[in-house]
């Protein structure tokens, strides 16, 4: 069985001392009182024959209620997690206001194995980070697309 993919959004913005990160927070119980090393970027599954950023754009958007940014995105590659899955990033550089950010939902068991559902956000908040801190939050895999990100601005002219 091949290893399960998905593929998300780095949203960024320049600011007057550089650049800040948006990042999704997981909703649910499980993740309540987690914080460091919980973060994400706003991803979802690739299922086969989809493309890679037309996932990213669409799971920005059901993760944040919000289009992703029409313009060109740069490639920051892929990360492999502790589970084995790949994670497959993008970067555009867009605005959002996080007080108006909206996650789609969805129906997990818990407690685990209890057979109770209960219906939570995908993502119960999004946040700007400047890449130190966003590399704190971060899950620490996905953490390496910040650096990837300064790198590629590095070649990309502003404006």
């Amino acid at each position: 069985m091949a290893s399960k993919r998905s593929s998300g959004l780095l949203l960024y913005r320049r600011n007057g001392t550089g650049v800040e990160v948006l990042l999704a927070h997981p909703g649910g119980p499980f993740w309540l009182h987690r914080d460091e090393g919980a973060w994400s970027i706003p991803k979802g599954e690739v299922e086969l024959g989809e493309e890679e950023l037309d996932v990213a754009r669409r799971e920005f958007h059901e993760e944040t209620g919000h289009e992703a940014p029409s313009r060109q995105c740069l490639s920051l590659g892929e990360v492999r997690l502790k589970s084995g899955k790949y994670v497959v990033g993008w970067a555009c550089e867009g605005e959002l206001d996080p007080a108006k950010a909206v996650s789609n939902k969805t129906t997990v068991e818990w407690p685990p194995r209890s057979g109770r559902q209960m219906t939570i956000p995908e993502v119960d908040r999004v946040e700007w980070f400047e890449p130190d801190e966003a590399r704190r939050r971060l899950n620490p895999a996905q953490s390496v697309f910040v650096d990837r990100l300064l790198e590629r601005l590095e070649d990309v002219p502003t404006g």
